[in-house]
């Protein structure tokens, strides 16, 4: 499978980069340097190139340098089986809404970011995500529905339209609003859409749980049993969507009252949680090592970077920043074998080179400096 990489990424007042333009090459491609150097900056623009708010879920005032204009902008030129094709994003000025985004492909503006998923699909692991198995509920949704919307484009605009939805209802019900019509017509859109995103989430799980089994059961990458606790997954996998979802809408308005006194909506997508086990040892992630969290975690990214490419015909573009600190040295060696075999684009960051040597002659090293990025040997 030919994989699309970025061939040239060029910032303009991003972060601590006023000017920068870097060419790469597919396959792994290793940035180092000291800590705050800007190696993870380079890793949020490419982050960027996709829906939403990028690794960081940064504002778009802090991405803008300081001492800029306010706003900030970055080009990447991707090669790829469909041939090279041009992105470019950015916002005007100190724009923050999620609107102010722009993003024009080929010299054209898109509708949307969503059209960038067309062209690449990007998918990142963090420092942060460490701490997903032991973190709120919220994290382990929002890392679900990024690999969701890694193969499914149209997840993202289903989940702002549910968010946009319950906001709504949310706000009829600190009013006091007793207007059944207006909730009549909030609680159907969100049980159309909540019940279309449980449905996503649950195809994911059982898509990548497949994935998982590839795995060997006694690699360095443990398996990992996955599922989902919410009603509405739980239901879309045994009943029809359309009764789902009827179900769904009687709920909501049966439970108005409930939610008043609470003043916020209690049922529905936004309140489900994405289950991890280790299976070799039969316990749940959060009970886990940090060590055997990590492996845990960087074996679902992996089986899911090999599924999008499956699904989707485009192996995604990978971010791993700080990725071989906290693996031994035969986790280092198996992960860099992995990824050759997926065949993508890999960006590691790291800020000692040598975990990166027996890369040697098969990635792009980098060395990144305070704005400034030069290749390495």
């Amino acid at each position: 499978m030919s994989a699309t990489h970025i061939s040239k990424l060029t910032l303009t007042n991003f972060r601590n980069y006023a000017n920068l333009s870097v060419e790469l090459r597919p396959g792994p491609v290793v940035l180092t340097g000291d800590n705050g150097a800007g190696k993870t900056n380079l890793l949020e623009a490419i982050s960027l190139l996709t829906p939403g708010r990028g690794l960081r879920r940064a504002s778009y005032a802090e991405i803008a340098r300081e001492g800029g204009d306010g706003g900030f902008a970055l080009h990447a030129t991707l090669d790829g089986p469909a041939g090279e094709a041009e992105i470019g994003t950015g916002v005007i000025g100190g724009g923050d809404a999620d609107s102010s985004r722009r993003v024009r492909i080929n010299g054209a503006p898109a509708r949307s970011a969503d059209a960038m998923l067309e062209w690449l699909r990007v998918v990142w692991l963090t420092p942060a995500m460490d701490a997903l198995f032991t973190g709120p509920a919220g994290d382990r949704r929002r890392f679900l529905d990024r690999l969701v919307l890694a193969i499914d484009a149209n997840h993202g605009q289903r989940a702002l339209d549910y968010e946009k939805a319950m906001r709504g209802r949310n706000r009829l019900l600190s009013e006091g609003s007793r207007d059944g019509a207006w909730f009549d017509a909030i609680e159907t859109q969100m049980a159309e859409t909540g019940v279309a995103i449980a449905a996503a989430r649950a195809e994911m799980v059982r898509l990548l749980a497949v994935m998982i089994e590839k795995l060997p059961g006694d690699g360095p990458f443990p398996q990992a049993d996955i599922g989902l606790e919410g009603e509405l997954e739980q239901a879309v996998t045994t009943l029809p969507a359309v009764e789902v979802e009827e179900k769904f809408r009687r709920a909501l308005a049966e439970g108005r009252e409930r939610d008043r006194a609470a003043g916020r909506t209690l049922d529905g997508p936004h309140r489900s949680d994405l289950v991890v086990r280790h299976r070799p040892k039969a316990m749940p992630a959060e009970l886990c090592s940090t060590g055997e969290q990590k492996a845990l975690l960087v074996g679902i990214v992996l089986s899911h970077a090999r599924l999008t490419g499956e699904m989707s015909g485009l192996p995604p573009i990978l971010l791993l920043d700080e990725i071989a600190a906290h693996l031994d040295a035969g986790r280092r060696a198996a992960l860099f074998a992995i990824l050759e075999e997926l065949n993508c684009q890999a960006f590691m960051t790291g800020t000692d080179a040598a975990l990166f040597s027996s890369l040697a002659g098969r990635a792009q090293f980098l060395s990144v400096d305070h704005g400034a990025v030069v290749a390495m040997g």
